[in-house]
């Protein structure tokens, strides 16, 4: 909530950053607010562009479209930050000064001293804060934690990760920002897999040990478009990611993930839906991860619906916590965690791939 703001009936919303990413969120918003599952509703979008603020707050008829991010921090209780990320320290920052919710778009900062100046800003103001870590709620992505984690399959022993898509200067992107590394703060490693980072540490725990290796095949100054990380957590268990943004076009944002257990072995290809497809001395079994009713219910249709549908999880977590007066998750601390991984592997690749603890 605001300053001097008492409780309101409805949670009122912000939406910082109107492009692409906010476009997707906005969409999600929207999707869960019509379906009337919460009690909520967007009245304010802030850009640097002005008739995209516009655009933005007309589908949600919106009172307030303004470039002025302190404007809008004014006027609401929780706000979406989905800028780009070297202005997410200054934007977190400002929203708990003014007392305000805020789930931050992915990765936290561009480097791992803002991002922990940003959980430690949100700490000391008390505020509701969420990151969007969106593959948390993902249902294949949950169905593998759950699994690995039953010990059904016996201990995690290897995981092969492989997560890659095209540069994303170009295509439904339409930005060049990803490939300025002052914005970006790093390329695929950063920018892309802090995602599988995170889910890597969901699912195995504590990282003891990062040895990576970059390459950067576009010629972007300080952007890499290869990272392969091998991680060792504190289980024994050994992960290695492979992290690649490419040139093919019709090729979008594709994930594979196996992870061998002593006892069986599940892989999964869509993290959103899925299927797993279990391997055990029992035979081959594929099981479904759709998503729950309410989600199918919403009904999002074509790409960028599809792609809102798979954000709708996360908005509803997000303001059913706010409601509920409860923290959301995941919260900074769990960025800040990906963050501190994220440098390591840096550091690693700096060093011609020596490990190094996070």
């Amino acid at each position: 909530m605001g300053p001097g703001s008492g409780p309101r009936a409805v949670i009122e919303i912000g939406i910082i950053g109107c492009g692409f990413i906010g476009t997707i969120h906005s969409r999600a918003i929207k999707g869960v607010v019509g379906a009337g599952l919460v009690d909520a509703s967007v009245v304010a979008t802030c850009d640097v562009d002005l008739e995209r603020a516009r655009a933005s707050a007309r589908p949600h008829g919106a009172a307030l479209a303004t470039t002025d991010p302190h404007e809008l921090l004014d006027a609401v209780d929780a706000v979406w930050i989905c800028t780009p990320t070297s202005s997410h320290r200054g934007l977190v920052e400002a929203a708990a000064a003014a007392g305000v919710a805020l789930l931050c778009e992915k990765p936290l900062a561009t480097s791992l001293e803002d991002a922990e100046a940003m959980a430690a800003a949100v700490a000391a103001a008390g505020i509701p804060a969420q990151v969007g870590l969106v593959l948390r709620t993902a249902p294949a992505y949950q169905a593998v934690v759950d699994l690995v984690r039953s010990g059904s399959l016996g201990r995690p022993m290897a995981v092969v990760f492989r997560d890659d898509q095209f540069l994303p200067v170009r295509g439904h992107y339409a930005s060049t920002w990803r490939g300025e590394v002052s914005i970006a703060g790093g390329g695929t490693l950063l920018e892309h897999s802090i995602h599988d980072v995170d889910v890597l540490s969901w699912l195995l725990g504590e990282v003891t040990s990062v040895s990576a290796r970059t390459a950067a095949f576009a010629a972007l100054p300080g952007i890499e478009d290869v990272a392969v990380v091998t991680l060792t957590y504190a289980s024994g268990a050994v992960a290695t990611l492979a992290s690649v943004w490419h040139q093919v076009l019709t090729r979008p944002s594709t994930r594979s993930l196996e992870v061998i257990c002593e006892d069986g072995i599940v892989a999964v290809t869509d993290e959103y839906t899925g299927p797993l497809t279990v391997t055990t001395d029992a035979g081959i079994e594929e099981r479904a991860c759709p998503y729950p009713d309410w989600v199918d219910g919403l009904g999002m249709r074509g790409e960028l619906g599809a792609a809102a549908a798979g954000y709708a999880p996360q908005a509803r977590a997000f303001l059913d916590a706010l409601a509920a007066g409860r923290p959301p998750a995941p919260g900074l601390g769990v960025a800040v965690a990906a963050h501190r991984i994220a440098a390591a592997a840096y550091r690693s690749a700096a060093d011609g791939g020596a490990p190094t603890a996070p």
